[in-house]
């Protein structure tokens, strides 16, 4: 039983890692002009739009509440007055708050790759996988703030550190009920499978943009004719 969760709590989340790492840089070298979301804005937008924006909203404020929610301890919040059960509280009702739109982006942009034939024609197998794979995880995310409630303070937010500080404790795992096993390992194969698919574009965010001067475009109103343009102009006139 030790050997099965340093498998899967320690062996698999850094071969994960691995593989994202080295895929992004193998498919920036060797693809890098297909590092793109592969847009289907314009064979349909309507759809497009609810799905990608409530998506997009969602997925952020999820990524930023796990960062600061597991990777930030205790004892920090603590010298903040956040004491464990606010910490608690808060993180069920911001995780309601973000992950109802990341669920619900996430499975319109699914029914529009499934239903819409223009779409599916142009998509792949490996967008309608990624697809699948995000709302299998939000999914279970969902799931385990509606109906989980365990604490995950002392086991799995510990869990998570010792991985980013390299000295992983897969035995802090072992209390943790299956459905939160099973979103964080199903996160840590999506984040394998990413460097491989259309999620690469999260890397290509135009944070530059918001930095850059502004364009400025002048319009100059056309000289006056001078006296003797008039007078060439009206004899011009009579002449013709």
């Amino acid at each position: 039983m030790d050997l099965t969760y340093t498998l899967l709590f320690t062996v698999f989340p850094y071969l994960c890692l691995a593989v994202f790492v080295l895929g992004h840089a193998y498919r920036y070298i060797s693809d890098r002009y297909a590092w793109n979301a592969r847009s289907s804005e314009f064979l349909e937008k309507k759809s497009l739009v609810y799905g990608s924006v409530i998506f997009h909203w969602g997925i952020v404020g999820t990524f930023l509440g796990h960062a600061g929610g597991l990777l930030i301890p205790q004892s920090a919040f603590d010298l903040f007055g956040i004491h464990q059960e606010a910490h608690m509280a808060l993180a069920y009702w911001m995780g309601l708050v973000v992950g109802i739109p990341a669920f619900v982006g996430s499975a319109l942009l699914l029914w529009r790759r499934l239903s819409n034939r223009r779409v599916q024609a142009a998509g792949t197998i490996n967008d309608t996988i990624t697809l699948v794979g995000l709302l299998l995880v939000i999914g279970v995310g969902l799931y385990n703030v509606l109906f989980g409630h365990y604490n995950v303070l002392y086991t799995l937010a510990p869990w998570i550190r010792g991985l980013v500080t390299f000295v992983p404790d897969a035995q802090l795992m072992r209390p943790v009920p299956v459905s939160y096993q099973i979103h964080v390992l199903t996160a840590w194969a999506l984040l394998a499978f990413s460097p491989f698919s259309r999620l690469v574009h999260i890397w290509s965010l135009p944070l530059t943009y918001v930095f850059r001067p502004w364009i400025v475009f002048r319009r100059y109103p056309s000289a006056p004719l001078s006296a003797v343009g008039q007078t060439q102009l009206a004899d011009n006139g009579r002449e013709a």
